[in-house]
């Protein structure tokens, strides 16, 4: 076989796969968006429009020897990719990144940058004038937006309601504790087994006060709304032999090497695999190390044996602000539970901005 591996997707996963095959094959990474997108650090940008421009990374400094195409794939098969523009890619080895949407703040909706950039300036103007804010949505994102707002502004009345009747499920009831008594301290009130009865009169992110009823009884009044909840898989784009691997839910399903199942030379990583564990930017870089490996084998003519084997320990790094948060990791003995001063030193100090620089040549 030949040596083109074409990557489609350049998030976390694709973008680390490509860096990390370079110097052994002949790399094609394909994104639409002119700039890499740290997603982890979207909802400080939101607040803090001084710091915004530190979550984009032009792609140019990615590759050095491989080459970068902007344009989007429509049609994945065995032996390539046709993109909207018409152009085809063939390629002997393939790595579907494609990752999942996700509403705004938490992901752009625009592919340019500077598009992105003064969106997130125009919703933080929109915020800093709100007095109240709801969030619909209890998880990660919706919480870590929540702090984040009360780091900025302590006094504005944040109210997050989701129909889930507790927090974090699955994670250490310890854990769960300090975060409801961090998420009470900063004053956020949570209405948990609660849902809107309604659509806010208005598209999130804008300013507009307004009233709606909630399952759980009792109106919510707000000055703007931001929707924290509602994954969506990107898999449309896979051929029929390629779609046969996906599952109801669009995720695809993938071996213990990360092979697309049924295709020795086609892996697929991060959130587009159906590996039962949370969707989180670093699982989908310990992804790229098993695949760049099983294709750097695959290259030497020797059979790939790196395996992924999803932790047993559920873990989950959930800043509120920079200085506050919650967290837990496998530990020597099955869980090791963080406190905030752990959660900022990893996290939400820098949300990891540090590490993309290095990535992408910007430091």
């Amino acid at each position: 076989m030949g040596r083109t591996v074409a990557v489609i997707g350049g998030g976390y996963g694709g973008a680390a796969v490509a860096k990390a095959l370079d110097e052994d094959a002949d790399v094609v990474l394909v994104d639409p968006k002119d700039a890499f997108v740290h997603a982890a650090g979207s909802l400080r940008a939101l607040v803090d429009p001084g710091w915004a421009g530190n979550i984009f990374f032009p792609y140019d400094g990615l590759l050095r020897r491989g080459r970068f195409v902007r344009d989007r794939a429509v049609a994945v098969d065995g032996g390539g990719v046709t993109l909207a523009s018409g152009d085809r890619i063939d390629a002997d080895y393939l790595v579907l990144a494609t990752g999942s949407g996700y509403p705004y703040p938490a992901k752009m909706d625009t592919d340019v940058a500077s598009e992105a950039l003064a969106r997130l300036r125009a919703t933080h103007d929109e915020l800093a004038g709100s007095q109240r804010v709801l969030i619909v949505g209890a998880g990660p994102v919706g919480l870590e937006l929540s702090g984040e707002i009360k780091a900025v502004w302590p006094d504005k009345h944040v109210v997050v309601v989701d129909p889930a009747t507790e927090l974090v499920p699955g994670h250490e009831p310890e854990m769960r504790d300090d975060l409801n008594r961090q998420l009470d301290g900063i004053g956020v009130e949570l209405r948990l087994g609660t849902a809107l009865s309604e659509q806010p009169p208005v598209e999130p992110g804008r300013a507009k006060t307004f009233t709606v009823g909630t399952t759980g009884g009792g109106d919510v009044t707000a000055d703007i709304w931001f929707r924290c909840h509602g994954v969506r898989v990107e898999s449309d784009y896979l051929g029929a032999a390629l779609a046969a691997a996906r599952t109801p839910k669009g995720q695809v399903r993938v071996t213990e090497t990360l092979n697309v199942e049924g295709h020795g030379h086609i892996y697929a990583l991060g959130d587009l695999t159906d590996v039962a564990e949370a969707k989180m930017a670093g699982y989908a870089m310990r992804h790229a190390e098993v695949v760049a490996e099983n294709i750097r084998a695959r290259l030497r003519g020797e059979e790939p044996t790196a395996r992924y084997v999803p932790s047993p320990v559920p873990s989950v790094l959930l800043p509120l602000g920079p200085k506050g948060g919650v967290g837990q990791v496998p530990g020597p003995d099955g869980v090791s539970v963080l406190p905030a001063e752990a959660v900022a030193e990893y996290k939400g100090a820098d949300l990891f901005t540090g590490r993309f620089t290095e990535l992408f040549g910007t430091a």
